[in-house]
């Protein structure tokens, strides 16, 4: 029954916040994009600074080996994009010669099959996958100690997950026009949230020494994506109003993120 009970949480907190996002993401807030990628970058960072990165450092783990782990993280994402955009690079090389084209002047050449990768998606369903895992596996634990404690659990996951779910979306979706791609890809990295709570019910008190990396590793993944690719299309020159409106959307997910991270860590 304890096992049953955790999956279901786990489904409901890790695949029923991707399609609350894509609601809000896709739905009526769509037309309103850079408003959007403003609160998206603000709720991953305040997820990474105000949720995940302090429960880690609430652990018995040392404050040195959890910097070192979010340095090293910080790091693999970089690098993880630099492989990912050389090889785009490489399949777009292997197949220009095979690929129609067409001419737009200027000697540029558009090749309609193969669109660039959005900077930052490995990295962001990288982080959100060992994110939702570490959600499991708490969710696990709530179960176990307590069923009402465990439905608490997976419904403050759900709440506190739809501002990054709609940044991981805003992510994906930029620069490409599959939406169903994008929902399809969180989603897949939200389900992991069931694995997570599967491994946790088997193996929860090994796991739990381990719990803390995997926030920080989370934690690099959400700064490197908001830090280098959503505040850089943020960037531009913009009229003190339109600024103000950014700045205030910045400042409404970092918010979310607070008041969400507090009830659940209230509960």
């Amino acid at each position: 029954m304890t096992l049953v009970a955790i999956l279901m949480g786990t489904l409901i907190a890790g695949i029923g916040s991707v399609w609350l996002a894509a609601a809000l993401s896709f739905g009526a807030l769509a037309r309103y994009t850079q408003h959007m990628l403003s609160l998206a970058a603000g709720a991953l960072m305040a997820t990474a600074f105000m949720h995940l990165l302090p429960e880690a450092f609430e652990s018995q783990a040392a404050a040195k080996d959890l910097f070192l782990t979010l340095l090293l993280g910080l790091v693999f994402f970089f690098l993880l994009d630099k492989a990912e955009l050389w090889h785009h690079g490489h399949e777009h090389h292997h197949h220009s010669d095979a690929a129609p084209a067409h001419s737009h002047g200027h000697g540029t050449v558009h090749i309609h099959e193969h669109t660039p990768p959005q900077p930052g998606s490995w990295a962001i369903l990288t982080g959100d996958s060992v994110h939702c895992f570490g959600d499991g596996i708490l969710i696990a634990s709530a179960f176990m100690a307590d069923m009402r404690l465990g439905a608490i659990a997976s419904l403050a996951v759900l709440a506190h997950e739809v501002p990054h779910h709609m940044g991981d979306l805003m992510v994906l979706r930029s620069g490409a026009r599959n939406k169903r791609m994008a929902l399809v890809k969180v989603s897949l990295a939200g389900a992991v949230t069931a694995l997570g709570g599967l491994t946790g019910y088997w193996l929860v008190d090994l796991l739990q020494d381990y719990l803390p990396y995997f926030l920080v590793v989370a934690s690099s993944s959400f700064v490197y994506v908001a830090l280098a690719d959503l505040i850089p299309q943020l960037q531009k020159r913009l009229t003190l109003a339109e600024t103000a409106a950014q700045v205030t959307w910045l400042v409404v997910g970092m918010g979310m993120v607070a008041v969400l991270s507090g009830l659940a860590h209230g509960h």
